[in-house]
């Protein structure tokens, strides 16, 4: 992941890659998103919002919009919409647990959804919407109570989860990124930008971003810069086979 210092925030912007994961094993994940920890006394909450392959939750490898929330280390939300959370907007075309496609292809093409995660100077809900199409669309928001303390970590995220017993699967393109930069080869998240306190959209020129990558002999990420038609992005990911 990049992320934030805790401080002041109210939210990102990004277009996220989409890619499948057609021999991704049953009991692993893998996906990304855009994430908001909100403190809460002596820990953070998460709220999030991206797109995911989870065999062992849809019964198949489709690339699926998701919506997660956990508060006070107890309790937590779902993927979809089979429990308390998130809160979809009326007639939306995109809901949690939804699948989207097509996944790019290595090499050919890729596709991307971007997605914002940010909060309502109004009703201080944080609210998602998709921007990639004519007019941009409100696809729900979480409760303020799920995200309401500060100051606020924010992260966009690259991820995997497996069972310790095994090996990892894919993130992303299941490729390395390298000097190229090449969108039709490896993940990214791009046309990243932060929101102020009155819901207004900025390029994070001056925000302190940080990497994380808590398994880089498996996974690594580039830097986090400017670039021509991509605004600040970054690239990540890597193939299958981590072990631990």
């Amino acid at each position: 992941m990049w992320r934030t210092r805790p401080g002041g925030f109210y939210g990102l912007r990004a277009g996220i890659s989409t890619w499948g994961s057609p021999n991704q094993e049953y009991s692993q994940d893998s996906g990304a998103s855009i994430q908001i920890y909100c403190q809460d006394g002596g820990h953070y909450n998460l709220i999030e919002a991206g797109f995911h392959v989870s065999p062992s939750l849809y019964h198949n490898r489709d690339v699926r919009f998701f919506t997660y929330w956990t508060k006070d280390f107890k309790s937590a939300g779902c993927y979809n919409l089979r429990c308390k959370g998130f809160v979809p907007a009326s007639g939306v075309a995109l809901v949690p647990g939804q699948a989207v496609t097509p996944p790019s292809s290595y090499g050919e093409y890729d596709h991307y959804v971007r997605l914002s995660l940010n909060k309502d100077p109004k009703s201080g809900d944080w609210v998602v919407y998709r921007h990639d199409l004519q007019t941009p669309s409100f696809l729900g928001y979480f409760p303020v109570q799920l995200c309401s303390g500060t100051p606020r970590i924010q992260a966009l995220t690259g991820f995997v989860n497996y069972l310790n017993s095994t090996h990892g699967p894919p993130m992303g393109s299941g490729h390395f990124p390298d000097e190229k930069d090449d969108d039709k080869t490896t993940a990214y998240f791009k046309h990243v930008k932060n929101y102020d306190s009155k819901g207004r959209a900025f390029e994070p020129i001056t925000v302190n971003m940080t990497p994380l990558v808590d398994k880089p002999d498996c996974y690594t990420e580039t830097d986090f810069l400017p670039g021509i038609n991509k605004g600040y992005h970054f690239h990540y990911g890597g193939p299958s086979g981590c072990v631990g």
